[in-house]
């Protein structure tokens, strides 16, 4: 991987970590586009992915530690033991955070062979952007959206937890899987995109992480220097997209993203049958 092309994919990575439109798809689609480089690798995804991550605790610092110091003092051991409410808001959100990351944790282990492989088959990323185009459209749509942070409980941190997990296979979103789910369980357009930043912090570090330091940073077409500048690439362009897109899901709907991604997954399938892609 030569740096302008990691430069292109580490911007690529910071325009779409956070959008309900699938990074990982777009690494793997842009990827393929360039003659001499094809799929990135799982590696390569996972670690650029930090920066983005990155962007999201600077971003939300202040809730994260308020986060972490409230479940700390909520616990019944300890020096801070009892000094906050169990069913302070934080402090429960301390739990859902924790809880909602065991589904991928979990399955991620289990299933990392076919994620770096069979789950990296393009014609597989094509569908998995036009159901949850779909998905993502009814629930946008049809959502109460009548439940706001404070209301959220430890099973639906769990049920988000699961439907994080889903972007284990490139089109789903990891963004876009939660939110849905956010969605149709009822909460506000903002509080399902805020629990998909929280959500995501120990889950993509922690994977970047195990990458990083289990595979020495490198995918099978990148190698550590690259792979860097794209990481730092990802972490600017994701902060500037983490706050124009909170901004704008205040007021708009998702309606623009589905339209985006069936248009996206049309586009694959085409580019498969002409060859210009390849399904592996």
């Amino acid at each position: 991987m030569r740096i302008l092309e990691a430069i292109v994919l580490g911007i690529v990575q910071g325009l779409t970590e956070f959008l309900p439109i699938s990074s990982s798809a777009h690494l793997r689609i842009v990827g393929e586009l360039f003659p001499s480089l094809g799929d990135p690798g799982v590696t390569f995804t996972a670690v650029t992915q930090i920066g983005t991550e990155t962007a999201v605790i600077i971003y939300f610092w202040r809730d994260i530690v308020r986060i972490i110091s409230h479940w700390f003092k909520s616990l019944p051991v300890g020096p801070w033991k009892n000094q906050v409410p169990r069913n302070d808001p934080d402090a429960r959100m301390g739990w859902i955070v924790i809880f909602g990351t065991f589904p991928i944790v979990i399955l991620g282990l289990l299933l990392e062979g076919w994620i770096d492989s069979v789950f990296r088959n393009l014609y597989l990323t094509a569908l998995m952007l036009a159901v949850f185009a779909v998905l993502l459209g009814l629930a946008d749509r049809l959502g109460k959206r009548n439940k706001n942070l404070g209301d959220m409980t430890i099973r639906d941190g769990v049920t988000l937890g699961f439907a994080q997990s889903m972007a284990l296979i490139p089109g789903v979103s990891r963004s876009g899987g939660t939110i849905t789910v956010g969605l149709a369980l009822g909460y506000t357009r903002s509080a399902a995109a805020r629990i998909s930043f929280l959500l995501a912090i120990p889950a993509v570090m922690g994977s970047g992480l195990y990458r990083l330091f289990s595979d020495d940073g490198t995918g099978p077409q990148a190698g550590a220097m690259p792979t860097l500048v794209a990481t730092i690439a990802a972490f600017i362009v994701g902060f500037v997209v983490i706050v124009g897109f909170l901004k704008l899901v205040e007021t708009r709907s998702y309606i623009p993203f589905v339209i985006y991604r069936l248009i996206l997954a049309a586009a694959v399938v085409f580019m498969l049958g002409q060859g210009i892609l390849s399904p592996y």
